[in-house]
């Protein structure tokens, strides 16, 4: 069978024939009319990764420190009961292949973590709360 696959701007044209694939032509792609109805059907796709677990409700006391930005939480570099200063970093929040270093925004004692590591965050997430 002869298959035209379109990757990165590039149209290849693939023959394949019992389980050898043989790459025959390749160009530049042109912009497409209308969409072109799959010419083979799809192989089954990977199972979708489970989401991180939601983010716990608030339960301590004093400030909370919130992610500025929705992400994933790379690390938390705190733990409950540690005292932490002004401008201390305090967790990372990845949000488009961009690491975001999280700073206390007081002096304190960290009464709660709030985000897990791994976890998805929405823009003004609680992260740590800071008494």
């Amino acid at each position: 069978m002869k298959y035209k696959v379109t990757l990165n701007g590039k149209t290849y044209e693939i023959v394949v024939e019992q389980g050898n694939a043989i790459v025959e032509a390749e160009y530049a792609a042109a912009a497409p009319s209308a969409p072109a109805a799959p010419s083979a059907p799809a192989a089954p796709s990977a199972p979708a990764a489970a989401p991180a677990p939601a983010a716990a409700a608030v339960t301590g006391a004093g400030e909370v420190v919130t992610s500025p930005l929705p992400g994933t939480v790379l690390d938390i570099k705190v733990s409950a009961g540690s005292t932490v200063t002004k401008g201390q970093l305090v967790a990372i929040v990845e949000a488009m292949k961009m690491e975001n270093e999280i700073l206390a925004p007081k002096d304190g004692t960290v009464s709660q973590i709030v985000a897990t590591k791994g976890a998805t965050v929405d823009s003004g997430a609680p992260l740590i709360v800071i008494a």
